[in-house]
């Protein structure tokens, strides 16, 4: 089960007794690394093969208006990431 906390303007997500940041709740103007990418298999692939993958720096460039989409540079390419997506992304 997962419930959400409001700690020093992020949003932490509590996976049992393990916290989790994840990309949707990085400021911007701040860099991350990846951690982990969480779902199923095929939408777990393809952010995979966008190039974001376990110990990937990232750098949030713009969020638009409503959160939604974030756009990051990896891999010294601009990258623009659904909200959804961007909450399955566990990073640092």
């Amino acid at each position: 089960m997962l419930t959400t906390l409001a700690e020093t303007n992020l949003r932490v997500k509590k996976v049992g007794a393990i916290e989790m940041n994840t990309l949707k709740d990085v400021a911007v103007g701040q860099a991350v690394h990846v951690v982990k990418v969480h779902g199923d298999g095929p939408i777990r692939r393809r952010i995979m093969d966008m190039g974001l993958t376990k110990d990937t720096e990232l750098y949030v460039q713009k969020v638009a208006p409503f959160g939604d989409p974030v756009e990051v540079i990896v891999r010294g390419y601009s990258l623009s990431l659904r909200k959804a997506d961007a909450e399955r992304i566990e990073v640092r």
